[in-house]
């Protein structure tokens, strides 16, 4: 009977083997021409990885290689680790094709689900490994199904970090501009003070958030400008409840007002951050507060809009922008590589990179704040390098992305966890 029972395990696991085509821990050695480790580059470096760790790296003479492992030979290539979005949108796209309204009020779940398997493998080709999703924007909990999808092997895609609904004060949010009588779903769930707060953070939390996003200011002044939405007592009180279930809190906040709120509430860190000033920069930098700047996001926008990027002068906003960003990197903020992409296509998510390096940023800082830095940043200690005993998101470009950060787009290679989704090696 013993015999008989590791027989069938055998043939079990062959069978995995063919069907899959490679054993489950079968060993793979990688050799580019060039390996960025996440920090520096390397000539004559070969990546060794079995299953989905990667279990060596260095000069082949150093490394331990089992006698039949798989040679990938990568020549021309510089392989990295896998890309780690900081901010996007997978139930987003652009809005010069739809609306955000339209798309929140109009486009069927069913729509938007469909259009988001299309996104996150668009990401993942584009070498995006990983990508931090800070709200479904109307979509409810499809971003955590989604998630799913992806883990349970459905649908090709990134790994997922997943916000859900997000927060917002009640009545500054949209869809807005309707009749009093008439009621429309909003992009986010509305919650206001001590127990209602409570109760929708723990309630997202329980739906699958990997993270809670809250709005701190948006525009919903006399004019219609930004303005503070909850008070620091609220917003601390979200981080408190938060990290009891060892979450995180980030904060959307582009007013100064809005920003120290949420840095001194001890968030995570500030997406967009427009109005940042040195007292905020101090209170962030004491905090350990980092700053997601979506570069990309207003630029797309405003092109939208008419402004001609390169022919037209750059509206104040773009301005405005780009000298917060460069006081941020001059207080010694911790930047987190983030786009807003979602309000840009899917799968360029470089844009965002490549407008770090025009806002005053070198094109090696900004690799390794994408790698390394992000993975850091967010909590991710198994992803960002290649080093042994790290997951094996791994990917190859052509170029010299330490000279030119444009060839990131270059994607040749991608790897998730061991397993190849992308490559075009001869």
């Amino acid at each position: 009977m013993l015999m008989l029972r590791l027989s069938l395990l055998l043939l079990f696991l062959f069978t995995l083997q063919v069907i899959s085509g490679q054993s489950i821990e079968s060993t793979k050695v990688l050799k580019p021409a060039r390996v960025f480790d996440g920090q520096n580059i390397h000539n004559d470096w070969v990546v060794v990885v079995k299953g989905d760790r990667i279990v060596g790296a260095g000069p082949e003479g150093t490394l331990s290689i089992p006698a039949n492992s798989e040679e990938i030979i990568m020549p021309n290539i510089t392989l990295m680790p896998g890309m780690i979005e900081g901010h996007s949108h997978i139930l987003l796209h652009p809005y010069n094709e739809t609306s955000w309204n339209d798309q929140v009020l109009v486009e069927s779940s069913a729509e938007r689900v469909a259009r988001a398997t299309v996104h996150v493998r668009k990401s993942l080709d584009a070498g995006f490994t990983t990508l931090r999703d800070l709200g479904s924007e109307g979509s409810g909990y499809d971003d955590v199904g989604v998630k799913i999808a992806i883990e349970k092997g459905i649908i090709p895609g990134p790994r997922l970090i997943v916000a859900g609904r997000a927060i917002v004060a009640t009545g500054s949010y949209g869809p807005k501009g309707f009749a009093p009588h008439v009621t429309v779903p909003l992009g986010a769930e509305a919650a206001d003070g001590h127990d209602n707060l409570i109760k929708v953070v723990r309630s997202q939390i329980g739906h699958g958030a990997d993270v809670v996003k809250v709005y701190a200011d948006y525009r919903w002044g006399p004019s219609g400008q930004a303005m503070p939405t909850f008070t620091e007592e609220e917003l601390k009180l979200i981080v408190k409840i938060a990290a009891s279930s060892g979450r995180r809190v980030v904060a959307h906040a582009a007013t100064e007002e809005g920003m120290l709120r949420a840095a001194r509430a001890g968030v995570q860190s500030i997406e967009h951050g427009d109005g940042g000033t040195p007292a905020v920069w101090e209170v962030m930098k004491k905090n350990k507060v980092a700053l997601c700047p979506t570069l990309a996001a207003p630029d797309a926008i405003l092109q939208y809009g008419g402004w001609k990027k390169g022919q037209d002068p750059e509206p104040l906003r773009i301005q405005n922008k780009r000298k917060s960003f460069q006081e941020a990197l001059k207080a010694g903020i911790s930047i987190i590589a983030g786009g807003d992409v979602g309000v840009f296509s899917h799968g360029n998510n470089v844009y965002e990179l490549e407008m770090m390096v025009d806002y005053g940023m070198t094109p090696l800082e900004v690799w390794r704040c994408v790698t390394a830095g992000n993975a850091f940043l967010l909590d991710l200690p198994d992803l960002g390098e290649i080093a042994p005993n790290k997951i094996a998101d791994l990917v190859g470009v052509i170029g010299q992305p330490e000279k030119n950060i444009s060839d990131l787009r270059k994607v040749q290679f991608v790897m998730k966890g061991g397993h190849i989704y992308l490559s075009n090696q001869k």
